[in-house]
């Protein structure tokens, strides 16, 4: 997906943070991160964010990716790291939004995790 339509809005000189969600772990995800990551972008993957129609290639794809040097981690992990302070006006309703996604975030972990199943 890193396409010249989308990466002509992203600075050569400036490295980005960019977040990536999507389906086809181990074809779409993969391709657009180490594209990003060759564009010298940090790449976070969210993994209760990502899928794939054959739900072993998501840990196998994860993995490679961590270790070309993208950052996989949790929706929920992520968002808390963005806001950064409890203190901001915004983390009580971000916190809610948390506390009631919580059950599928644990299914969908659970799946990649290979303990429960879809």
């Amino acid at each position: 997906m890193w396409i010249p339509s989308i990466s002509k809005h992203f600075s050569s000189s400036t490295p980005s943070e960019i977040v990536l969600v999507g389906i086809e772990t181990h074809i779409c995800i993969t391709q657009t991160t180490l594209d990003l990551l060759a564009a010298g972008h940090k790449v976070y993957i969210l993994a209760d964010g990502v899928s794939s129609c054959n739900k072993e290639e998501i840990g196998i794809a994860l993995e490679r990716l961590r270790r070309e040097g993208a950052v996989v981690t949790t929706s929920e992990s992520w968002i808390y790291e963005c806001m950064g302070d409890a203190a901001i006006a915004e983390f009580r309703d971000v916190a809610g939004l948390v506390k009631r996604s919580s059950k599928d975030t644990k299914e969908v972990l659970g799946v990649l995790a290979g303990k429960s199943k879809i």
